[in-house]
């Protein structure tokens, strides 16, 4: 069975340059097996993250970067999923992979890929494939199209990000941690 990927764009606008960049990822994981889908959060309601959540076996989450950190709507679902712990009933992300993508209009705010990075792997105990992809302006020829330097970078993520998916659902170790506290 392939893996079950989705695509979460943080950016306040669809069709932006962020939504290009995990688009790019998503090729490279269909390439690899993987069934995607895209989900804008600007377009999308609270109730269909969750289901969507639920339903991947892994993430692609991707932000414009802003003030050297992801987007707001971005950390409005990170703070309202559950994990599980302290009477929550839910934990959609537990025993799941993910990608990091944000973009930027330059290289300055590269390390804020480490802040979500580490929300994922230590808050919500994903396996998260590192290093995060991070493209900035240079990266595009126009909104909607990458170099093709960095299209085929963003799908050799995809692909790890899909073989990373396989190994988790295929270990009953890795998809039984949990955050510790």
């Amino acid at each position: 069975m392939s893996p079950v990927l989705l695509g979460l764009v943080g950016g306040p606008d669809a069709g932006g340059r962020t939504t290009t960049a995990v688009e790019g990822v998503l090729v490279g994981a269909e390439k690899a097996g993987a069934t995607t889908s895209l989900l804008e959060l600007s377009q999308a309601a609270p109730d269909e993250v969750a289901a969507a959540l639920e339903a991947a076996d892994g993430v692609v989450f991707g932000s414009p970067v802003y003030r050297a950190t992801y987007s707001a709507l971005l950390k409005q679902v990170l703070e309202a999923t559950e994990r599980g712990r302290w009477g929550e009933k839910t934990q959609p992300l537990q025993g799941k992979v993910a990608a990091t993508v944000l973009t930027g209009a330059s290289a300055h705010h590269f390390l804020a890929v480490d802040d979500l990075r580490n929300v994922l792997a230590g808050f919500f105990a994903v396996q998260v494939l590192s290093p995060g992809l991070y493209v900035e302006q240079a990266g595009y020829v126009d909104r909607t199209t990458l170099t093709p330097e960095t299209a085929e970078l963003a799908a050799v993520h995809g692909a790890a990000l899909a073989d990373l998916a396989r190994a988790v659902r295929g270990s009953a170790a890795l998809q039984a941690i949990t955050p510790q506290v």
